[in-house]
Formats: structure tokens, C-alpha cells, sequence
């Protein structure tokens, strides 16, 4: 079987959307400071670009879920590979995601962080698959609504593969 990949989203559109991104948060956080978890490993090529461009001063740590385990359909149980590193009490908090679908994962992970007492919590997402949605979702700042298409590109993968791609691609099996 091999695999086709069509472009959905444009390279130059991506990199407009994402400075678009920080600037309004740059501009929703005059005058603080903001801890970026950037969810492993899919967001982590939107989060650095994120980073970039926020003009605010930036923190980075990272943080491990999966709720798919082998399979290719989301269980639906959220297990934490790698926790954060640092403490988000009282801080002021964006989770980066790459791709939001059914919302299952970060719903859990959303009520798990607020637990531990940030500031504020905010969830910024590259992609939203709203036609997929389980659990509703709040997303602070989206970059794109898409389809129900197998997506890569800018972190995504298939198999590992793809996630270099600089644009976000429709990956279609011949």
C-alpha cells in the first residue's frame, strides 16, 4: 500500500495563521508571563513556532498522553507518558495541541491540570476536527477548522513519517 499526500493548508497560510496566534496572545498576556505545555510529540513543531512569535516572555515544558495505546481508535482512557517538569501553580498556562478530534484527551488533561491551580488555563490547537468531537472542548485560540481527513504534516504523522512536512497535507492509501 503506498500513500498519496495532497495539500490542505499551505505552507505561507500556516506561518500567517500561527504569527496571527501570537500576536493576539501576546496581546492577551501584556505584561506577564506564560508557561507553553506543548503535548508530545505532534505539537511540538507548532509549539516552537508558537514560541516565536509571542512576544510576552515564554516558558516551555512538555507533557506525554496517549490514549490510543496500540490501537488506531481512541480508547478513551488517558494515561500520562511524561509529566510536566516544572510546577504550574499560579502561573499562567497554554496547553499546545496539534490536532483536536474527539476532545476525550484533552478534556482529561485540561481537568487534570486545572487541579494543580495555574492562574489561568487556556488551550491553543493548530487544528480543530469539530465533526469528530466526543467531548466538548473550549479552544482559546484555533488555528484551523478542517474535515474528517487523515492529516500530517507540521508535526503530524502516519507511522512516524510526514511530521517534517512545512505544510498540512490529506494523506490518502493507494
Amino acid at each position: 500500500m503506498s500513500e498519496k499526500i495532497s495539500v490542505l493548508i499551505e505552507e505561507d497560510v500556516v506561518d500567517k495563521r500561527i504569527r496571527e496566534l501570537g500576536e493576539q496572545i501576546s496581546k492577551d498576556y501584556e505584561g506577564k508571563e506564560v508557561v507553553l505545555v506543548s503535548i508530545l510529540r505532534g505539537s511540538i513543531f507548532f509549539t516552537c513556532e508558537l514560541a516565536k512569535r509571542i512576544t510576552v516572555p515564554v516558558y516551555l515544558d512538555f507533557i506525554s498522553v496517549s490514549s490510543y495505546g496500540m490501537d488506531t481508535e481512541s480508547s478513551g482512557v488517558v494515561k500520562v507518558i511524561k509529566d510536566l517538569d516544572d510546577s504550574i501553580r499560579d502561573k499562567h498556562v497554554i496547553v499546545v495541541e496539534d490536532i483536536i478530534d474527539t476532545g476525550r484527551t484533552l478534556n482529561y488533561l485540561l481537568g487534570t491540570l486545572k487541579a494543580r491551580g495555574p492562574a489561568s488555563l487556556k488551550l491553543c490547537a493548530m487544528l480543530d476536527k469539530p465533526d469528530r468531537r466526543v467531548v466538548d472542548v473550549d479552544i482559546d485560540y484555533r488555528g484551523f477548522e478542517i474535515p474528517d481527513k487523515f492529516i500530517v504534516g507540521y508535526g503530524l504523522d502516519y507511522a512516524q513519517k510526514y511530521r517534517n512536512l512545512p505544510y498540512i497535507g490529506i494523506i490518502e492509501f493507494e
